[in-house]
Order: structure tokens, then C-alpha cells, then sequence
């Protein structure tokens, strides 16, 4: 079975798309950019045939290059495609103004993330009003062993597949792995998990699922909190994840709604 499997691998293959593609997730873990050079080197291929399929991305506007630094990087534009994805549209359409909301009830930044092999990607995030906030970029992919979001999307997931997420994070320490499973746990008891950053001192996420009309977490929306010396007006902790609990049946219940408008109308046509 092996054998055919690499034989029908090799009867379709498409070199110039596996460079492109190379070149693609090459980029995406270089935030600042990379040289023709670096790239060449690190991807083992030529300048030459680097440099002409940089140019078709470029061209394509998937890769932008800074004229002075001569360094290449991703544009948003494979992130503005996977938005059209009708679902995570809907998605992020529906949970935009709920959000909106959440940020300045809380003071807290709040984001929204679905799973992404290993790792988390956030698809929406939206900051409160003042100065002193923490918050994760949109469009950020983190290991799913070093977030909350990522033990609540996990929490429906069975022991081995939990046990190959952790295999793929090869950074993940063994107390990494231990919380990351105890999160899971937790926020399959509970429908929430709190827990302290595994990133940023000081700071206790909490997340909850967002639910499709399967009753699967299709979904989590998460917020950083974190307490501010100077107000005496943000919601507490406790109070914070009961908005989070309220928050997470809102969204849930108006994605299914959304679901079951869409459904209606294909019958209809």
C-alpha cells in the first residue's frame, strides 16, 4: 500500500507547484522576511529557480519583496481566501458585533480561533478602548499546547489524537504537555478553561467553545485577562468567565441559526 501510494505521488507530482508551495510555509514561520539567498539555501533549490517563482508570487501578490532590504514576506492575501471560506466567513460575520461588545463590557481584548493542524489560528480579534491592553495578532498561528484556545478546541478530541497533537510540537516540554492535558480535561468538565499564560506572565486566559449545530466545537472565543492596578471598574475573574460562558451560548446559538437560514434558503431555490 505504501509503495503505491508514493508511485501515484510520483505519477501526479507538480515540481513548480511543490516549490511554490515550499516557498509559501517557508515564509510563514519568517515573520520578517526572508532574502532570495536564505531562501535558496534553507529550501536547497537554485537562485535562478527561486527567484522565478518569487516572482510569480509577487506578481500574484501571495509574496511582497522591500525594495531596500531585498527581503521577501507573505502578503495577507492567503489569509483574505481563507475567510472566504463560507463557513469561517459566517463564522466571523456572526461573532464580529458579539465581540465588539465583550472587548468593552470586559476591558479585556477577546479573539476568535479555530484549529489548524497543530497549532491555533486566530480569525478575528477585536481590543477595548484603553491604553493598557495584551492581545494576540490576527491571523497569529500558536502551538496548540501552549494556549487555552487550543485545550478547549481539543476538549472533544479522543486520548490519541490528543497524543499526536503533542507528538507534532516538538518544542513542547513535558510540563507543557502536562497542563495542555489538564486544560483539555478541565475544559471538557467544565466548558471553559482558565489557566495562566504559558507565554506571558501575569496574564489568565480564559476560553470557551463556540458549538455548531452538530454539537461540535467548531470554534473557541478566548480572552487574555488581565487585572489593571490602576481600575477599580473591570469585571473581576470570576466575572469575567460567566461573560465568557454567556458569550459562548450567544454565538453558538446565533452560528446555528445563521446555519439553519442558509439550510432553509437551498431548500427553497
Amino acid at each position: 500500500m505504501k509503495n503505491e501510494k508514493i508511485k501515484s505521488i510520483e505519477k501526479y507530482s507538480a515540481p513548480a507547484l511543490s516549490k511554490g508551495l515550499d516557498i509559501l510555509e517557508l515564509l510563514a514561520t519568517h515573520s520578517s522576511g526572508m532574502k532570495k539567498s536564505e531562501i535558496a539555501k534553507t529550501l536547497d533549490r537554485s537562485i535562478s529557480e527561486i527567484f522565478r517563482m518569487l516572482a510569480v508570487l509577487v506578481d500574484r501578490d501571495y509574496v511582497s519583496v522591500d525594495e531596500d532590504s531585498e527581503r521577501y514576506s507573505l502578503t495577507l492575501k492567503l489569509f483574505a481566501i481563507a475567510h472566504k471560506h463560507p463557513p469561517v466567513r459566517r463564522l466571523t460575520n456572526v461573532a464580529a458585533d458579539i465581540m465588539a461588545e465583550l472587548a468593552i463590557h470586559l476591558n479585556q481584548s477577546v479573539h476568535l480561533a479555530i484549529l489548524d493542524g497543530d497549532n491555533i489560528l486566530v480569525i478575528a480579534q477585536n481590543d477595548p478602548p484603553g491604553n493598557n491592553i495584551t492581545s494576540v495578532r490576527l491571523g497569529a498561528r500558536i502551538p496548540v499546547t501552549q494556549t487555552a484556545s487550543g485545550a478547549v478546541l481539543c476538549a472533544q478530541l479522543n486520548a490519541n489524537a490528543i497524543n499526536d497533537i503533542c507528538a507534532q510540537n516538538e518544542n513542547a516540554t513535558d510540563k507543557h504537555i502536562q497542563v495542555f492535558k489538564e486544560n483539555v480535561a478541565q475544559s471538557a468538565k467544565n466548558g471553559v478553561c482558565i489557566s495562566p499564560s504559558m507565554v506571558i506572565g501575569g496574564v489568565q486566559n480564559i476560553s470557551v467553545p463556540i458549538i455548531d449545530y452538530s454539537n461540535r466545537i467548531v470554534a473557541c472565543i478566548t480572552i487574555p485577562y488581565i487585572q489593571r492596578l490602576i481600575s477599580k471598574d473591570d469585571p473581576s475573574l470570576e466575572e469575567a468567565k460567566k461573560s465568557m460562558l454567556q458569550i459562548g451560548n450567544r454565538i453558538s446559538k446565533c452560528s446555528v441559526q445563521t446555519w439553519l437560514q442558509i439550510s432553509l434558503k437551498k431548500l427553497n431555490n
